[in-house]
């Protein structure tokens, strides 16, 4: 009687560590999706800005088309990636919305009305908001990535994250030259 107390003991301790496990794996798992998901709202409010930043630089600017078509067409590409969940495209987008953002700024240097514009200044100043918020929150999404993937491969995770659905995650990195500082020669030759 006594050893199969023991054995039934053992087996509901064994069985309480591997609902331990998975509950924390579900847990890392939440907190990966939940830091995307506010990236991913702060992203969906730059997204509404910057229609409205190219709109008022249209009115100023008549012959920069190509330098807001540039930004538009970045902001279509970083809403595609966003949208599909493709951390690696938004990346990608996120470099080439930054680098038409600088070539805007640049421009507009030339532009002493719409640097003087209450509209332009007022986005600008909200759109350079969003993007501190979204390096920031960048940050906590890594390391709940960070925190997913290193559970996932460590022993005993692994066997309970093998036979459940827990995959790896990705880092949202940035290329290394939007971590670099902007060369405002170019960014003026723009």
């Amino acid at each position: 009687m006594l050893p199969a107390l023991i054995v039934v003991f053992l087996l509901l301790a064994c069985v309480g560590y591997l609902v331990g496990v998975y509950n924390g794996l579900v847990r890392v798992r939440a907190a990966v999706k939940l830091s995307w998901s506010n990236i991913d709202v702060l992203l969906a409010q730059r997204h509404d800005e910057l229609p409205k930043l190219v709109e008022v630089c249209k009115q100023y600017m008549q012959y920069e088309g190509t330098t807001l078509e540039r930004v538009m067409r970045a902001r279509a590409a970083l809403d595609a990636a966003r949208t599909a969940g493709n951390v690696g495209g938004v990346a990608s987008a996120e470099r080439e919305l930054r680098s038409g953002l600088n070539g805007l700024y640049a421009v507009a240097e030339n532009y002493p009305q719409l640097k003087a514009s209450e509209p332009f200044r007022h986005l600008q100043e909200r759109i350079s908001s969003l993007e501190t918020a979204i390096a920031d929150r960048r940050e906590v999404y890594n390391d709940a990535v960070n925190t997913n993937n290193v559970r996932i491969a460590a022993l005993p995770d692994v066997l309970v994250a093998r036979l459940g659905d827990f995959p790896e995650a990705q880092l949202l990195h940035l290329q290394a030259d939007a971590k670099s500082d902007v060369n405002l020669k170019a960014a003026f030759s723009a």
